[in-house]
């Protein structure tokens, strides 16, 4: 009896720095205006964003392009990661515990898509406008998070003003 309880309850919540895991909302310009990649999950296939844990010896920002590299075979533009934001969901760990789970999310611009990536062929892939991308999402402060999302504008080039060269009194 005790040890059924530690394989399916305590060992599930032992098994991982646990609860932390990282999310990126993957962007692109499109022509009506930005639109964001949505993945099916594994199991349910419901739409989500790529989503797991955080890698050791990586950032939480590195987590969340290496998540999106395995998940949907994003390839990033050079632009760095940004944090949008956190929710936070129930995850259904080993055995069925429920862990709370909080979830920081990183805006990537997307440079490509490639068509051979870790999990090619596991799951589906679509882009859609941020507001459609929104009312599909299951979670809902994902959901939140995407509704305020307004990608980051490209630095306008710098001029550097002139020198004056009147005295303006």
């Amino acid at each position: 009896m005790l040890s059924r309880f530690a394989k399916n309850y305590l060992m599930p919540l032992l098994r991982r720095p646990s609860r932390f895991q990282v999310a990126a909302i993957c962007y692109r310009a499109g022509t009506d205006g930005p639109e964001v990649l949505l993945i099916t999950s594994l199991t349910t296939k419901r739409w989500i964003v790529p989503k797991g844990w955080p890698k050791a010896g990586l950032s939480a920002a590195g987590s969340a392009l290496d998540e999106a590299w395995e998940e949907a075979g994003v390839q990033p533009t050079a632009r760095a990661p940004f944090e949008m934001g956190q929710f936070t969901y129930i995850k259904k760990m080993r055995g069925g515990v429920p862990a709370r789970t909080n979830v920081t999310v990183f805006g990537i611009e997307v440079a490509s898509l490639a068509e051979d990536y870790p999990e090619a062929g596991m799951r589906d892939r679509r882009w859609l406008p941020v507001q459609d991308a929104a009312r599909i999402v299951s979670d809902t402060e994902l959901t939140d998070i995407l509704k305020t999302f307004r990608p980051p504008v490209q630095n306008p080039v710098h001029t550097p003003a002139r020198a004056q060269t009147e005295d303006i009194t």
